[in-house]
Parts: C-alpha cells; structure tokens; sequence
C-alpha cells in the first residue's frame, strides 16, 4: 500500500491536459464492441477501471488494436460477442460491472462479473431488480445484491422503470439491456443523470430518444461503428480547478475538458461560492461539448448545495467537501444519499479526514455541514481505497502548513494515471 507526502505550494499555474473521460471511454468500449464496423478511439483513459472494461470485451472475442494513441475495435455486431472462458473481473470499477450487467443480461451465453473487495461490498440490486423485471436471469451474493453476479443470458421484454434513484450508472444498464429486448424500454429519473450513454447511443444509431429525465430506447437495431474523440474528464479536472481557486497567486488553464451539462455541476457550485472560472475555446467533438478552463485565485463562500445540482457533480464532492473547508463560512450539503454507496462511503470518509485535519464537520444523513475558514492544519489521511478521497486530500495538502500525508494512493492510477505527474508540473514551491 503506497501512501504520498505532500507539501504546500505557493501557487498552482500553467497549462495541462487531463486524461480522457471516463465515463466516456467505458462506453466507446462497450458500443464500439456491439457495433457493426469499426470504431476508433482517441483520447481513451487508460486507467485501470477502463483497462478492466477493455478486457473484458476481449475476453469476449472482441480484437482491440492499441497504437497508444487510438484503439481501433473491431465491432462484432449486436449479437456477436462470445462466451467468456473465465469470469470477468471488473476491478474497482462500478462503471465496468454495473453496464456490462445489463449489457451481457441479453446475451446467449453464461458470463460471471466481479471485483476487488471493494467492488464486491457495492449495492447492485438496483442494476439487477430492474433487469429481472426485464427478464435478466442474474445470480448474486446476498440475493442479488452483491457480486459476483452470475448471469444466464435471456429473452428480454421493454419496462417502463421510474428509477428512485437519478444514477447513469443504472438508467445505462437498462438502455444497454434494451438494446437487446422486445418492445420499447423507458427509464424515469428524479432528475437527470450524466446522459453520456444517450448521446453515445445515438451516435452509434441507436433507436433512442431523450426528454430530460426520461429516456426512451427500442431493441433490435443494429449499431454502426463510429470515430470517438474522448474529450478530458471534468472529474478529474475538478481537483486542479479546486486547487486553483484556494492556492494563493493561482492562474490555471486546464485544455480540452468535456463540458457536458449534465456533468458541470462543479462549476455551477464553485461559481454559486464566488469561483473565479471561465470557459473558454468551446467546441463540441463526437456529440459532446468541450471547452478550456481558466482558473484563478478566489475568496470562496459557503453555501447550500442540494436538489438537482447533486447528480450533476456527484463524483466531485469530495473535492467540493476541501473547496468549501477553505471557503469562509457555512456550507450545507444535502441529497447527496448516492455518495455512500460509492467506492466508499464518502460522505463518513471525508468527514473523518476533514476533522483529522482540524476542519469542524457534522455528518448528516444525506450529507454533511461544514464550518470553513478554519484552515487545515497537518495530517494524515486515509484514503479507503478510494481515488477520489485520496486525490482530495492532496489538494488539501496544498494549503497546508507542514507535510501532510495520504494513506493508500495506488487508487488514484483507477481513474487518473498522470495525476501526481500533473500535480508536480503545477504546484509551485
């Protein structure tokens, strides 16, 4: 288990490209297997939770050629994946199991999903209940509800499911399903999720269509292989805009970052605090928007953060949590249930590092209430096995006085291989 000490800067600037999206480079896997023809892809984040996607359809009979800058999949049609021989292991990744449940739920053949010890605690009843009411035949521990999950591929039909979550994750499991199922499938948010697999869908000619919250896909039409250019992931953005509006002095420009509405929540939250970030150089690549993000130094205020603004930023509230440490005042973040059935529970799990390093938290159910201002004062953080938490407190650590250390960082190479690379080219001491 590796850990990182940090120390903290005088300033955060230059210019940087983050990785690919993630979120996005799972999908142009999983859609560029099942289409006819081929799909190239550049910009692909090769972390180990999309590396566990990519073996998977290989696993599959899928041929993937990576040069190591474009993947070119070889798609082997709706109906064309094979058995696989072993059991799947999707990691850390929940993206990875919980899609290809629904994906492999249509299949004709047997197929075994699992993951790391983290992987295995996750809840995945709510991708499994609603493919059983599909007609999925899906085995799992403790009912269904943890993995491994064993699945016997079947005859689906369409559902109208009003889903009590707004989860990408779940309402992608039932579309990918659709695809394969009689009828028309309908899934019903409370509010709109990230709609990276609707955009892509449509992109590879899916039968789709769209009204905010309420997604609609027929079954049985066959995907074309397209050109993917993966923009770079808000998600990991967010740590280096974070870290350039509370380091003193900062100027930062961060290039070619997807700004999809439903995934720029952070950057509503961060202006709504008093953020000083701009979009710049905005353009849209393979249906989905891109812009340039500048960032710079800015006196933040707490706030209220709840209702639809939560599924729009749900991955980033860790590093919303060390943003609103530093910002003068009271933050109150509120429906963010979601955040405990993550890697970790991390609303328990920032709210534990916060206070080790000084910061007065009070955990609630749907989230947590932070006293800012207070500053940080020198630590040693524990991960959990969790990328984001542990990404999170280093960019505490930038404005730290004294050395901070993070427990259990291996995690970080799941979503962002580059990042301690990229947090040295820009932190200033």
């Amino acid at each position: 288990m590796e850990s990182y000490t940090i120390e903290a800067a005088k300033a955060v600037s230059g210019e940087i490209t983050v990785p690919g999206d993630k979120s996005i480079s799972h999908r142009s896997i999983m859609l560029g297997s099942i289409a006819s023809g081929i799909t190239r892809v550049t910009g692909f984040l090769r972390g180990e939770d999309n590396l566990a996607t990519l073996n998977a359809f290989r696993a599959m009979g899928v041929e993937v050629e990576d040069d190591g800058t474009t993947l070119t999949i070889h798609g082997r049609g709706l109906h064309g994946l094979e058995e696989p021989a072993d059991v799947i292991d999707c990691g850390n990744s929940g993206t990875s199991i919980r899609l290809l449940t629904g994906l492999l739920s249509g299949q004709s053949f047997f197929s075994v999903l699992t993951g790391d010890k983290y992987l295995r605690k996750r809840p995945m009843k709510r991708v499994v209940g609603p493919l059983w009411e599909m007609g999925a035949r899906i085995a799992g521990r403790a009912g269904g509800e943890k993995a491994p999950l064993a699945i016997s591929g079947a005859r689906l039909q369409g559902i109208a499911y009003d889903s009590p979550v707004s989860s990408a994750q779940v309402k992608s499991a039932i579309l990918l399903a659709g695809l394969y199922a009689d009828g028309e499938t309908v899934v019903r948010e409370p509010h709109l999720s990230r709609d990276h697999s609707e955009r892509m869908l449509r992109h590879f000619g899916a039968d789709i269509q769209a009204d905010g919250p309420c997604v609609r896909i027929r079954g049985g039409r066959e995907l074309r292989g397209q050109d993917i250019v993966v923009p770079g992931d808000i998600s990991s953005a967010a740590f280096f805009i974070v870290a350039g509006l509370i380091v003193p002095g900062s100027e930062l420009l961060i290039k070619g970052v997807g700004v999809n509405p439903t995934r720029t929540g952070i950057v509503d939250i961060l202006h709504l605090m008093g953020g000083e970030i701009s979009l710049q150089n905005q353009r849209e690549l393979s249906g989905e928007p891109v812009a340039d993000i500048l960032v710079r130094t800015s006196p933040l205020r707490g706030i209220e953060i709840g209702g639809d603004l939560v599924p729009r930023a749900i991955d980033e509230f860790p590093v919303l949590c060390v943003a609103a440490a530093c910002a003068s005042g009271r933050t109150v973040i509120r429906d963010a249930q979601e955040l405990r059935v993550k890697e970790t529970d991390r609303i328990k799990a920032m709210a534990e590092n916060l206070r080790l390093a000084g910061v007065p938290v009070e955990e609630t159910g749907d989230g947590m209430i932070i006293e800012g201002g207070k500053g940080f004062s020198a630590f040693n953080a524990d991960s959990k096995g969790d990328h984001r938490i542990a990404m999170s407190m280093l960019i505490a650590g930038l404005v730290t006085p004294g050395s901070c250390r993070v427990d259990d960082t291996d995690c970080i190479a799941t979503s962002f291989p580059n990042f301690f690379q990229l947090l040295e080219q820009v932190a200033k001491r």
